[in-house]
């Protein structure tokens, strides 16, 4: 009897793992997934006195660029929050209007340009900052 108990348990585990076995069975490898990619780029100046170009580039369907004027980080005073927080609303309007176009914002890619040698006290550069953004082709 204890033999035929031990039988039982180790046919019904053996089919049981085939079951489970049969029903993960790959069929192949998987599809690879395919997506296309939209981009656009933040320029930010930090030129003293408010007298650098900060924009936002894109590149419409066309191919052609465009330019949308933000503010530059320094007024003639010095630094001014406010235009940053424009700033920051501008860019996550764009954001916003790409995600409901269906675009999954993928990647953040920032940089610094600023002079090198010479004056090191000097309040001029560029932040730059790429959003790349994709969806299922």
């Amino acid at each position: 009897m204890k033999k035929q108990s031990v039988f039982i348990l180790l046919a019904a585990i053996m089919v049981s793992a085939s079951v489970t076995l049969f029903a993960f069975k790959s069929t192949g490898p998987s599809p690879v997934a395919t997506f296309k990619y939209k981009q656009f780029s933040t320029v930010e100046s930090i030129i003293a006195g408010g007298l650098g170009r900060s924009r936002i580039i894109t590149t419409d369907e066309a191919g052609t660029m465009v330019e949308k004027e933000i503010e530059n980080f320094y007024s003639m005073v010095g630094i001014n929050f406010g235009n940053i927080a424009n700033n920051d609303r501008v860019i996550v309007d764009k954001i916003n209007e790409y995600t409901q176009q269906g675009w999954e914002l993928y990647s953040v890619t920032t940089g610094v340009q600023s002079p090198a040698g010479g004056d090191k006290s000097s309040s001029q550069g560029i932040f730059l900052t790429r959003y790349l953004f994709r969806k299922p082709a």
